[in-house]
């Protein structure tokens, strides 16, 4: 069975690190996708080396204690984007190091990006500059991120007029930065806003499919709700999943309530991880 694993916020940031884990492993989880880093204005990122180091690491063994491995984290990431001048992308490189050396201090192996976006969420008139400016970027981190074995994943995005945002954009520009730890995280709820079932995205991918960060939705709204209550069609998602031979974590990117193994989907009581289960056999 793949192992089955949910963001942070849903555990680690409502109920603490020692508590939310516990209950992770209590609700039948695996793993954690660790979103710490998106915000930089956290103490996170006002910590010196050593501080760093040691803060990330006695987390890393707290989560690690209760059976849950931190399998991957998201990078600093702010909306609306602020990447317009070279300043701005500049702090960005800066912070997105950081949440690197931060990736691997905590034991995970892939580091999810979104595309800078320095004409903001459309820029289809300028796409050569967006390119340009996200291959030397991307660049630099997948260096950086390689001699710490940390993979980069960037992810696709619901953004339908910018350059980078549809899985076949994201499958050329990882072949265009031509860096081996340069992968895909495929976003289920992107990928269905425009207009695609996640099973064929998983097949276009292929061996470029690193981690994921699954949800659902209508169609039109970014709205991370539980699988099988939109469009999605779950099963054919799966099998996909098998096809590729997808080695990753099936990693939830959904809201769930205070009760994470039982939440409403339309008048009924569902079972999140009993549900995902079924589904993924």
């Amino acid at each position: 069975m793949m192992k089955i694993g949910i963001v942070s916020t849903a555990y680690l940031l409502r109920y603490g690190t020692k508590e939310g884990a516990k209950k992770m492993k209590l609700h039948g989880y695996d793993c954690v996708d660790f979103q710490g880093f998106i915000n930089t204005d956290t103490d996170f990122f006002k910590l010196s080396g050593d501080a760093f180091e040691k803060t990330l690491k006695k987390k890393r063994k707290v989560v690690e204690e209760q059976g849950i491995v931190i399998c991957q984290t998201h990078a600093p990431w702010r909306f609306p984007p602020k990447d317009f001048t070279e300043e701005d992308r500049a702090e960005r490189l800066t912070a997105m190091k950081k949440a690197i050396m931060g990736t691997h201090y905590l034991g995970a192996k892939h580091f999810v990006v979104h595309p800078l976006m320095p004409f903001g969420e459309g820029g289809c008139e300028n796409a050569e500059s967006v390119m340009q400016i996200n291959v030397d970027f991307f660049k630099e981190l997948c260096s950086y991120a390689n001699d710490l074995g940390v993979v980069v994943c960037i992810e696709n995005m619901p953004f339908l007029n910018f350059p980078i945002s549809s899985v076949e954009s994201c499958i050329d520009f990882v072949k265009t930065v031509g860096k081996d730890n340069l992968k895909i995280c495929l976003d289920t709820g992107h990928d269905l806003i425009w207009g695609n079932q996640p099973s064929e995205s998983v097949k276009k991918i292929g061996g470029l499919l690193a981690c994921l960060h699954v949800h659902d939705n209508d169609g039109k709204r970014d709205c991370h709700g539980l699988p099988k209550s939109g469009v999605c069609d779950w099963e054919k998602f799966a099998k996909a999943l098998k096809e590729v031979d997808y080695q990753g974590v099936f990693c939830l990117e959904t809201h769930v309530s205070d009760c994470p193994t039982k939440v409403l989907q339309g008048r009924r009581e569902y079972n999140l991880i009993k549900g995902v289960k079924e589904f993924l056999e």
